[in-house]
């Protein structure tokens, strides 16, 4: 179930995702969760969930406030970012126990400076997820990393593994649109996620860099956004207008829109929620979220 309160009244309401897709509202909006990230602890949030047991936790949290989709990252013993395809596999099974099997449950390839790109797609291969984000610069750092890049991307299709393309800039646009051109990027649904700023030190993000970025993608493309800090919440009103989808969590932001720290994931996914909402929309459901971005059942 989802909880929503309203602003104006104080009021607290119950319903499901799908009583909200019931409503026939404008668009399907996907709200995606980076509940942890690659490089917070719990000395930046108590709640911040880096074991397995604790990722499962909130993912049913999750997806009870409105996420359909989970981008997971995983540590290894010392806390510290890992590509472990024994340590995905078993976060997964846990999250699969705690939020049952409708979830979309999306592996990161983040190299965080210590993964290569042949060990960042090794570790898909060996971990076999439903969907995968691949930031473009790590995978193709320079030109003759791009056709190891390109027989990855064929390979995620023939295994039917929804890839999301993480693009930073204008550059990075314009690159994996060269990609898509030619034929390298073989999917038929393209997804990509649109950051809004840097992983730096009390970083802010400004809904006003969207716009010059949509302005190169392609027509077809599905798009989300992330943002850092407390302006999360205005980034993600900027794209739910805009026409994109939203990824919000603790990896990025630990803020409410008021500036207050948010005791969980889930109320960051909450205040999505509502901005969804508000603009007329309906918060899409995994299965509904499967239908936008090619996700099979797996």
């Amino acid at each position: 179930m989802m909880i929503k309160t309203s602003k104006l009244t104080g009021n607290t309401d119950i319903f499901s995702p799908m009583q909200i897709i019931d409503r026939k509202m404008t668009r399907p909006v996907l709200i995606t969760v980076a509940p942890n990230g690659a490089r917070k602890l719990k000395q930046d949030h108590p709640q911040l969930p880096l074991t397995a047991y604790e990722l499962g936790e909130t993912a049913a949290a999750c997806s009870a406030a409105g996420a359909a989709m989970l981008h997971l990252h995983v540590r290894d013993k010392g806390f510290a970012h890992s590509l472990d395809p024994e340590r995905y596999r078993a976060a997964i099974n846990q999250i699969r126990q705690a939020a049952g099997p409708d979830l979309i449950i999306q592996i990161t390839t983040e190299a965080v400076g210590r993964y290569q790109p042949a060990e960042q797609m090794a570790s898909v291969k060996k971990t076999r997820p439903e969907a995968v984000s691949l930031a473009l610069r790590e995978l193709i750092p320079t030109p003759k990393d791009e056709s190891a890049a390109a027989g990855f991307f064929q390979w995620l299709y023939t295994e039917r593994i929804a890839p999301q393309y993480i693009l930073y800039d204008e550059d990075d646009i314009l690159a994996f649109k060269s990609l898509y051109q030619r034929g390298l990027v073989p999917d038929e649904s393209i997804h990509v996620l649109l950051v809004l700023g840097r992983y730096e030190a009390s970083q802010e993000s400004d809904p006003a860099a969207l716009p010059p970025l949509l302005a190169h993608l392609d027509a077809s493309w599905l798009w989300s956004v992330c943002a850092f800090g407390r302006n999360e919440s205005r980034c993600m009103d900027e794209a739910i207008k805009a026409g994109g989808h939203c990824r919000v969590g603790f990896e990025n932001n630990l803020s409410l829109p008021d500036g207050i720290t948010a005791s969980s994931n889930a109320d960051l996914v909450r205040s999505a929620s509502e901005l969804v909402l508000e603009a007329g929309c309906s918060v899409a459901d995994p299965a509904t979220a499967r239908e936008l971005l090619q996700v099979h059942w797996r």
